[in-house]
């Protein structure tokens, strides 16, 4: 008896994956729960996992988009079952493929060709689509000619050594080429490009600027950072005192954490802070939830927590859905001013910067100090420029006077 594993609903305004991955070959032994595939949504990647033991069959391949509930594979029983049963012989059965395979080739001549002649396994089919290696250029070692594994390895080795003639032959490519290359967008990619593209359409979006002398945090975090990670097993960042500061400034101003829904303005008394994330497949903001009730310490393990999932693909729909108020970190690739895009249906989004060594005048004398620039962008619909410039201040005197963020003034 066989049974069809289909895409599983995975979120609400979820309606299509794309199989971006197969952990199981075509005809391998599967085990009950075991993953057999990874599938790719425009929110996060799922795994895939086999709902009996048997024989896995593939029906959808690497890089197809499908409709949730379509049949991404079958397995069929006598797999890791029978394997399992089996198991006293399998030493006998090796001894006898091994002999075999040794002896392959005067086989291959007594027993003529077949329909196995030249026909890869599937995990050497796969290797070879991966190297680009005909399969009608390998001669197979197996029974009846069969390609093995070992022989997609080998033919992968030797590649490069057949090929190296006719490498010194290649014209060198000439200077001013242009040369195009097509790449299939992933569904992040997709999905980021509309809402990016939608927001700019239907908010009223400003920016507004400040900057920050950021030497009264360094030198707080340069006076405890060694006790407060001794204590709390975390390293102390800014990014625990931003969310802080602007956790507090919103207490002055709540249209900040606020959105627009129809013609309502719904206003949180909660605060989930949307921390942007550079992951290998895009942007992603995972939330830290009740950001208000955080400790500086709580905070860094959140960011810290969410940034390793982000950067392993591992994060789950419920850690990216939601936020009221988003901070993005361009510095951390050296940008000095941005306007950030405000991530729909929040209202605003600070962008913090790289911090550069300037001269400022400080009590009528001129002294060098690492600044920050701060970029708050935000809906003009639900937020007066007299509410967005007063709330970017608040939040540049809470990071130059720390002790406002332990005292709460």
């Amino acid at each position: 008896m066989s049974i069809e594993i289909k895409v599983p609903p995975v979120g609400e305004s979820i309606t299509e994956v794309v199989l971006s991955r197969w952990v199981k070959n075509d005809g391998d032994a599967v085990e009950m729960d075991e993953v057999i595939a990874e599938l790719e949504s425009d929110k996060a990647t799922f795994e895939l996992t086999a709902e009996q033991a048997g024989t896995l069959k593939t029906v959808a391949s690497e890089g197809d988009t499908l409709a949730i509930g379509a049949v991404v594979c079958k397995i069929e029983d006598g797999g890791a079952a029978l394997k399992s049963k089996e198991a006293p012989a399998a030493p006998a059965a090796e001894k006898a493929v091994v002999a075999e395979d040794t002896k392959s080739a005067p086989v291959a001549e007594k027993s003529g060709d077949s329909y196995a002649t030249g026909t890869p396994s599937p995990s050497a089919g796969k290797i070879l689509a991966e190297k680009g290696v005909d399969a009608g250029s390998v001669k197979g070692t197996g029974v009846d000619g069969r390609i093995t594994k070992e022989d997609a390895l080998n033919a992968e080795k030797a590649q490069p050594k057949a090929a190296a003639p006719a490498a010194a032959a290649v014209v060198a490519p000439v200077a001013g080429a242009r040369n195009e290359r097509r790449q299939k967008m992933s569904p992040l990619r997709k999905t980021v490009a509309k809402r990016l593209v939608a927001v700019k359409n239907e908010t009223a979006m400003l920016t507004t600027f400040n900057e920050v002398n950021m030497k009264p945090i360094m030198d707080l975090r340069g006076k405890y950072k060694d006790q407060f990670k001794e204590k709390y097993g975390v390293g102390l960042g800014f990014m625990s005192f931003f969310t802080k500061a602007v956790c507090e400034a919103m207490k002055d101003f709540p249209a900040v954490n606020a959105r627009i829904d129809g013609e309502e303005l719904v206003y949180n008394d909660f605060v989930d802070i949307s921390i942007a994330v550079s992951a290998p497949k895009g942007l992603v903001v995972p939330i830290i939830r009740n950001a208000e009730s955080l400790t500086l310490a709580q905070i860094e393990k959140s960011v810290i927590e969410l940034a390793t999932k982000a950067r392993d693909s591992k994060l789950t729909i419920e850690e990216m859905t939601g936020g009221t108020f988003t901070i993005t970190n361009g510095g951390v690739f050296g940008s000095m001013m941005s306007t950030p895009i405000i991530n729909s249906p929040q209202s605003a989004i600070l962008g913090m910067h790289n911090i550069i060594e300037r001269p400022i005048a400080e009590k009528g004398e001129v002294v060098i100090r690492p600044m920050m620039y701060l970029a708050l962008s935000y809906d003009h619909r639900i937020i007066d420029g007299r509410e967005s410039v007063g709330f970017l201040v608040r939040v540049k005197q809470l990071l130059e006077d720390p002790a406002r963020l332990l005292l709460g003034v």
